[in-house]
C-alpha cells in the first residue's frame, strides 16, 4: 500500500493534443514546493518567510509565463485550466457589459469549452453568431466583419484547432476588433509553448491556455488579460479577492511553479520541438497518403505539425480505433469523448457525417520518436487491410 506503480507502456502514445506527459524538470520544480523542506506556504501569507518564499516562486512563474507570450507579469491570471479561463473571459466580459452589448461572435468549430460557455450565455439572453469555416477550417476577416453589429461585445476564436491543427491567422481579425471597440478572446490551448506568440504587438484582450498541453501539470492554466482590458471583466469566482480581484482562491504554488517551469522550457525548446514535429508529420504523411480513401482534414499550409486529422472513407472511426489497440490516438477532442456523435469541427467545415465518423486524430509531441511514428503507420496500414 502506498508504493508507486511502475507502468510499462506497450502502447504508442500519439494523443498529445489531449494531454502531454509532464517534463521531468517540471516535476522536480513542483516537488520542491510540497514538503516541509520546500516552499509549501500560502503565497498570501505575507507575515512570515513561508509565505514570502511561496509568493516569490509565484511571481517568478508569472514572469516565466509572461515571457513565453511577450506579456507583462501583471497580465497573467492563474486559473484551474483553459476551461476556467474561457469561462472567465466570456462570462466575465458578458457580466460587465450587462445590457450594453449582448452579441458574441465565435466559430462553430471551437472547443466545447467555448461552445458550451456561449450556450450558457444564450440562456441568459445573449445572442451568439456561430461562423462556419470553409473546408480548410479557416475563417476570414470578411466573415467576422459581416457578422459584426453595433451590439457586438466580443469575438472568441481558437488559434490552433484542437482536432485539425489548423492555424487561424488572427492579425486581420484583431485589427478589425480593435477598430470597432470589440473585445477579442483567443483560445491558445494548442499553440502556447509551441508557436511563437507576441502579445506585445497585438491588441488581443484575453488569451486562455493550460499547462498540461505544454508538458506541465493538469489543474493549472492561465488567462492573459491585457492591462487596459482588465476593467472589462467581472469575476465569476468570489472569495479572498486574489489576483487583482479577478480570480479568488488560494494559489496552488506547486501547480503554478510547474506551469512557469514548463513555459521556461518551452522558450528554450520551441524551435527544436517544432522541427521535430515537422519531421514526424512528414514521415506519417509519406507513409499513409498512398492508402486508398484517405482524406487529410483541414488546411495543410496554415497548419501546426503536431496534429493530423485523417478520414478513412468507408471506415468507422470508433471501429478503426478498436483495431489500433497498440496506438493511443483519438477520434476527436478528449473533452467531448463521452459524445459519440460525429466531430462537430469536421461538420462545421462541411464534411459529410460519414466522413466525420471515419476520422481519427493523431498528435505528436516532444517525446515521440520517428520509430514510433513508423510503427504507428505500419499498424494503421494493417488495420485498414483487415
Amino acid at each position: 500500500m502506498g508504493v508507486p506503480v511502475s507502468i510499462a507502456h506497450s502502447t504508442i502514445y500519439l494523443d498529445y493534443a489531449a494531454t502531454t506527459p509532464v517534463d521531468d524538470a517540471v516535476i522536480q520544480a513542483m516537488n520542491d514546493c510540497m514538503s516541509f523542506r520546500g516552499a509549501f506556504g500560502n503565497p498570501a501569507s505575507d507575515h512570515h518567510e513561508y509565505g514570502w518564499q511561496a509568493n516569490d516562486l509565484v511571481q517568478l512563474a508569472r514572469e516565466q509565463v509572461a515571457g513565453l507570450i511577450q506579456a507583462r507579469p501583471a497580465e497573467i491570471i492563474f486559473t484551474s485550466g483553459a476551461t476556467e479561463s474561457i469561462n472567465l473571459a466570456l462570462k466575465g466580459a458578458a457580466l460587465h457589459a450587462g445590457h450594453k452589448r449582448r452579441h458574441i461572435i465565435t466559430s462553430a468549430a471551437e472547443h466545447k469549452a467555448t461552445l458550451d460557455t456561449c450556450a450558457s450565455l444564450e440562456q441568459q439572453g445573449f445572442r451568439v453568431t456561430y461562423l462556419k469555416p470553409g473546408a480548410t477550417g479557416l475563417l476570414s476577416r470578411a466573415q467576422v466583419e459581416q457578422a459584426v453589429t453595433d451590439d457586438t461585445l466580443l469575438v472568441s476564436l481558437l488559434h490552433v484547432n484542437n482536432e485539425t491543427g489548423v492555424i487561424q491567422d488572427l492579425s486581420d481579425i484583431d485589427t478589425l476588433c480593435h477598430s470597432r471597440g470589440i473585445l477579442l478572446h483567443v483560445d491558445a490551448s494548442q499553440s502556447v509553448g509551441k508557436l511563437r506568440i507576441d502579445l506585445a504587438n497585438t491588441s488581443i484582450d484575453f488569451m486562455s491556455f493550460s499547462a498540461h498541453k505544454l508538458y506541465g501539470p493538469k489543474g493549472i492554466g492561465a488567462l492573459y488579460v491585457r492591462k487596459s482590458s482588465r476593467k472589462h471583466l467581472t469575476p465569476i469566482l468570489h472569495g479572498g479577492g486574489q489576483q487583482y480581484g479577478l480570480r479568488s482562491g488560494t494559489l496552488p504554488t506547486q501547480q503554478i511553479v510547474g506551469l512557469g517551469k514548463a513555459c521556461e522550457i518551452a522558450v528554450a525548446r520551441m524551435p527544436q520541438d517544432f522541427e521535430h514535429l515537422t519531421t514526424l508529420y512528414n514521415l506519417l504523411i509519406e507513409r499513409v497518403t498512398g492508402l486508398e480513401g484517405i482524406v487529410l482534414n483541414g488546411d495543410q499550409m496554415s497548419h501546426f505539425p503536431g496534429i493530423l486529422n485523417l478520414s478513412f472513407i468507408g471506415q468507422d472511426g470508433e471501429a478503426l480505433l478498436m483495431k489500433l489497440k497498440r496506438l493511443a490516438v483519438s477520434t476527436g477532442s478528449a473533452c467531448s469523448s463521452a459524445d459519440r456523435s460525429p466531430s462537430h469541427v469536421l461538420l462545421a467545415m462541411g464534411a459529410s457525417r460519414a466522413q466525420a465518423h471515419s476520422s481519427i486524430r493523431v498528435s505528436f509531441g516532444r517525446f515521440t520518436s520517428a520509430d514510433a511514428v513508423t510503427q504507428a503507420a505500419d499498424e494503421l496500414c494493417k488495420a485498414l487491410q483487415n
